[in-house]
């Protein structure tokens, strides 16, 4: 229900909300089975030369990255909707960016032959010992610039409704948790939605400034910068992007299952302690990604080991016990769209537990250059994030009416599930056992693992498949309701 003084959405604002989840679903499994052909080359039952296999690398890291935040945006924008108003011209002015600099992104990587992987680490991308000229790497930095942009203006915009309405402190339940006021504190989703609006403007910000002086280095040859500033600006920028992609999904979450049980899942005095501890730490914890940068400031180090072990719990407990409790003996009814959620819950926790384990210096030493650091970040996104936005994509397609799900359905549910798991564990176990990442040609004692990874991920390509499949047979409903 949009409240008193908010306008219901309008026809540009749902059709921008499907557009965004339909470039998500396409290019999602354009490149998970991208990656189902790296796994399989590791496994040497591909042939793709060296060369290839780092481009088709750097498009499935990068692509990935930008649709969890597209799909992300998607969630967020539909939801938050109800509460303020926000503009569907800058919704789509998004879509617009995004869609053209994939377009940049894409030339770069396939007609340019850029491939540094997704993260651009300078200097590498004006450094390629020929691989690619810097005409590539300008235009890569600049796609990236680009759908930064979009982004960027996305949350400004958020920003200016949410401050219109609420103001920060009260967004924020700030009365509630210092003032002792009794009035009643705002939605869920417009907390989750100021902290990840603050969280991704300051990263966009430090990702535009890297991307501006990277630019710089590729078009004037004769400059440069601080290698170890640029690291730290493109992973605060990383960290906290991909992290904010998470947030603004669960807000998915909040609302669909407060619908599902009939139980509204309410802003209580944890739940907003939770999410103001994460707008610090998750800006702060960054530093966890240079460990073995030594000449980094100690504190930092110090710091960035320390909030690894806490930055993630505030939220991710709150919304794993809220999740719990809100279904416990609420009769809801388990649907595809209700499986999806609970599993993208659970997905997130256990994915989280390796990440941590990475984040602990003497483990990270060990660790951090093998197949355990994909692992643990292709649970929490494929089983995680990815889950909550298909779950909303499927539920705009159920309309007022839902159909009941079918035996397909639930069969493409636990491919997906199987494959999910199978797929991480896999490449948790490999970098157990010391098997390094981003190789593109395997020893043999490490291929029969790939072969194992590679048929778990065509399980989970089957499954997301299904989905895909389901919402464009049924998009003309989510168009109506959405």
């Amino acid at each position: 229900m949009t409240p008193a003084g908010v306008s219901p959405i309008a026809a540009g604002g749902r059709r921008g909300v499907v557009t965004s989840l339909a470039v998500f679903l396409v290019v999602l499994l354009l490149m998970a089975v991208l990656g189902v052909v790296m796994r399989s080359v590791q496994g040497g039952d591909v042939p793709l030369a060296p060369k290839l296999f780092y481009e088709v690398m750097t498009a499935h890291g990068i692509s990935l990255v930008g649709i969890a935040g597209l799909g992300g945006a998607a969630v967020m924008w539909y939801y938050l909707r109800r509460y303020v108003e926000l503009s569907s011209a800058v919704l789509w002015f998004n879509v617009i960016c995004f869609l053209l600099g994939a377009v940049l992104l894409l030339a770069a990587i396939f007609v340019g032959g850029f491939a540094t992987g997704w993260t651009f680490l300078y200097p590498l991308p004006v450094h390629s010992n020929g691989q690619w000229g810097n005409g590539a790497a300008a235009m890569y930095l600049g796609g990236l610039l680009l759908i930064g942009v979009g982004f960027l203006v996305f949350y400004l915009d958020a920003g200016r409704a949410i401050l219109g309405r609420y103001g920060l402190s009260r967004a924020l339940g700030w009365p509630q948790l210092f003032g002792g006021s009794a009035e009643e504190p705002p939605p869920t989703t417009v907390v989750a939605s100021t902290v990840v609006t603050i969280v991704n403007t300051l990263a966009l910000l430090a990702g535009a400034t890297i991307l501006v002086l990277e630019l710089f280095t590729a078009l004037s040859p004769g400059f440069s910068m601080n290698p170890l500033l640029a690291k730290n600006l493109t992973y605060f920028f990383g960290h906290a992007f991909i992290n904010a992609s998470i947030y603004m999904s669960v807000v998915g979450l909040y609302e669909i299952l407060a619908r599902e049980t009939g139980r509204p899942w309410k802003s209580s005095k944890p739940f907003l302690i939770a999410w103001n501890a994460t707008l610090i730490m998750v800006v702060a914890v960054y530093p966890h990604h240079v460990l073995m940068d030594f000449v980094m400031p100690r504190w930092m180090l110090i710091m960035g080991q320390v909030l690894s072990y806490t930055s993630g719990f505030p939220v991710l407990l709150a919304t794993a016990y809220g999740t719990l409790t809100i279904i416990h003996r609420s009769g809801i009814r388990w649907t595809l769209v209700s499986s999806l959620l609970v599993l993208s819950t659970f997905a997130w926790a256990a994915g989280v537990i390796p990440a941590i384990l990475d984040a602990t210096i003497v483990v990270n030493q060990v660790m951090h250059n093998t197949l355990w650091v994909p692992g643990h970040f292709h649970f929490y996104l494929v089983l995680g994030q990815i889950a909550m936005v298909l779950a909303f994509a499927l539920d705009l397609t159920n309309g007022s009416a839902p159909a009941a799900d079918t035996p397909r359905d639930r069969l493409a549910f636990w491919t997906y599930v199987v494959g999910g798991l199978g797929l991480s564990a896999v490449f948790l176990y490999s970098g157990h056992l010391g098997i390094p990442r981003r190789y593109a040609v395997y020893h043999p004692d490490w291929m029969p693992y790939a072969r194992f990874g590679a048929l778990f991920g065509l399980l989970a390509v089957v499954g997301m498949g299904w989905f895909a499949l389901r919402f464009f047979r049924r998009i003309g409903i989510a168009l109506r309701s959405a």
